[in-house]
């Protein structure tokens, strides 16, 4: 059984159990968006008696907190249990990519923790500038966009789109154009740094 769960599925499998929870959360009324859940767990540790805007009723998020607690248990069940030994797979085009920014492709655990690449993602690169603007930068830049734009990319790409809400679709355009300018225009320029 562990042998046929930790094998890649087909991307259908996620389509439809993602289509299948949309429908239930608008058949019960409920938005999905991981980022309220951090306005919830800031309510119940007592941010709004300095913060008005954390004064709120949290229990009508009970059960977002649930699903990110879920979250976060199914993902250390996965990464303990289900590991691959076989490296991620990626097109041959973007390993050329990632090479040429000096990002090596770990074609073993060993080469990588979880396959995540070192040249990024361990400690000795938040000593660099390059480790600031990527981790610390770009997270105060993430949650700020989140707060701002009403939401996260789940929640703004998943629930806003299903339920066609406008603003959901200038949100999700905007992700793409950031990405874009990301991968393009800044990525470049961060890692010749």
């Amino acid at each position: 059984m562990i042998e046929f769960i930790s094998q890649p599925w087909h991307w259908s499998v996620s389509g439809v159990m993602i289509s299948l929870v949309m429908l239930s959360l608008i058949y019960l009324g409920q938005r999905f968006g991981v980022s309220s859940s951090f306005k919830a767990i800031c309510t119940i540790g007592g941010a709004g008696i300095q913060f008005e805007y954390f004064d709120n009723d949290w229990r009508k998020h009970d059960w977002l907190l649930i699903f990110v607690v879920g979250s976060i248990i199914g993902g250390v069940i996965a990464s303990t249990f289900l590991v691959n030994s076989e490296p991620i797979q990626i097109s041959t085009a973007t390993i050329n990519d990632l090479s040429a920014l000096g990002i090596s492709y770990p074609k073993t655990s060993e080469e990588g923790s979880y396959f995540l690449p070192t040249d990024i993602f361990n400690l000795e690169v938040l000593k660099s500038l390059k480790g600031i603007i990527l981790i610390v930068l770009g997270g105060f830049l993430i949650g700020f966009g989140t707060r701002w734009g009403g939401g996260c990319t789940s929640g703004h790409a998943i629930m806003g789109l299903s339920s066609l809400q406008f603003p959901s679709l200038v949100a999700v355009i905007g992700f793409f154009i950031g990405g874009l300018v990301m991968t393009h225009l800044l990525f470049p320029f961060i890692f010749s740094l």
